[in-house]
């Protein structure tokens, strides 16, 4: 007998509810059982079933981790319910109440969840992972794009573990399995240096940079020129290749087609086919990094509305016919089912925002932002068809 052979191993999925699996498992044996027979390959020796039918031209795109040179965790504070708040002044409160000298250079704007910001006490000397040395380009004028480098551990059936912030980063911004940040700018480390400059340099892999400058025929520049026209660019920046990122990982086809490959380790993006479609797909890119961020018009054009007076304390949440119902007596109306259950890093935004404030008043800025929530996840759905329309490889 061979001590080096591979055992055989054998699958099977059962899904459903318990009552379902145990009539399952009553009326079958291990014989009777349709297994799937695996054959484990190096590296990994998945004991499930793969299907990795299109590692040729997944492989030849390029990966994420190896395009962003520098990347970070998440800030981990270890004492969120005292170091994190909406505002300021709610920050500052909590600070004093637990006995901490509160300095004021000491907040900093904070992503906590998808479409959920606000501030946290960012001191190093009280933070549990402060992250210091590697997050503090976002303290700056930036983008970070917000992935995981095994998804399945946040949603199990689908990748949906990527967001974009202009801010530090909370180490659960993503339900389960801690995001990591890729940092679109580098800054200098020390601004106490009498030679520092606030200039900063694209993070960003030069020779992948000029692989994809070669195929699309234009030169890559460090900074977007504002006057550059956008029906005829003769050149592209940082922020283009981000918006390109940003719509391929927002591509349904590209999600079903390579879900195996995007459930174990950071994305490969295909380097884009040609200009026309590469413009295209960083207009529809750019489209929701701008509404992921709430920076679009769009958001503020409200499908939503909020017709009950009431105290708006969020008691119990519930759906029903597009009413999104807070308490027994007030609701959102007219939201799509399509937001209500839409998924961002094994979160529903939609639900998650108003939990998290379960037994709290929401306030009139409270009241608007789950709107524009709202509809950031309704163009999403909707956009992330058109980018299918465009094509991804």
């Amino acid at each position: 007998m061979n001590s080096n052979k591979l055992a055989q191993v054998f699958h099977f999925d059962l899904y459903g509810k318990r009552e379902a699996k145990y009539d399952f498992l009553n009326q079958n044996s291990l014989k009777s059982i349709d297994w799937n027979d695996l054959q484990p390959k190096a590296p990994n020796f998945f004991l499930v079933k793969k299907d990795f039918d299109e590692s040729g031209m997944y492989e030849e795109g390029f990966k994420i981790d190896e395009l962003f040179s520098v990347k970070s965790s998440g800030v981990k504070t270890h004492d969120d319910d005292n170091l994190v708040a909406n505002n300021i002044n709610e920050l500052k409160t909590k600070v004093l109440k637990k006995g901490i000298s509160f300095e004021v250079s000491k907040p900093q704007k904070y992503a906590y969840r998808p479409f959920d910001n606000g501030y946290v006490y960012y001191d190093n000397k009280i933070l549990g992972r402060a992250r210091e040395k590697t997050i503090y380009h976002l303290l700056e004028d930036n983008l970070g794009l917000n992935l995981v480098s095994q998804p399945q551990a946040a949603n199990l059936n689908y990748f949906d573990c990527v967001f974009i912030a202009n801010r530090l980063t909370d180490t659960n911004m993503f339900r389960r399995g801690g995001p990591v940040v890729f940092p679109l700018y580098l800054y200098l480390e020390s601004k106490a240096d009498l030679f520092a400059t606030t200039e900063r340099t694209p993070n960003l892999n030069q020779t992948i940079i000029g692989k994809m400058a070669e195929g699309l025929g234009i030169p890559f520049v460090a900074e977007k020129n504002p006057k550059s026209k956008i029906e005829n660019p003769q050149s592209f920046a940082p922020i283009d290749v981000l918006d390109y990122i940003y719509a391929v990982l927002h591509s349904p086809a590209y999600r079903e087609k390579y879900k195996e490959f995007l459930k174990i380790d950071f994305p490969r993006v295909p380097y884009p086919k040609d200009l026309t479609t590469f413009w295209k797909l960083v207009k529809l890119g750019g489209e929701i990094r701008q509404i992921h961020l709430l920076e679009s018009d769009v958001v503020e054009e409200y499908i939503t509305e909020y017709p009950e007076d009431g105290n708006n304390v969020v008691v119990k949440t519930k759906y029903e016919n597009e009413r999104v119902y807070i308490n027994e007596n007030q609701y959102f109306d007219k939201v799509p089912e399509t937001a209500w259950n839409f998924y961002i890093g094994g979160y529903q935004p939609a639900q998650k925002w108003l939990k998290d404030r379960k037994e709290r008043e929401l306030s009139f800025e409270d009241i608007l932002h789950y709107q524009k929530i709202i509809v950031a996840l309704t163009e999403t759905a909707r956009i992330m068809q058109e980018i299918d329309l465009v094509g991804v490889e």
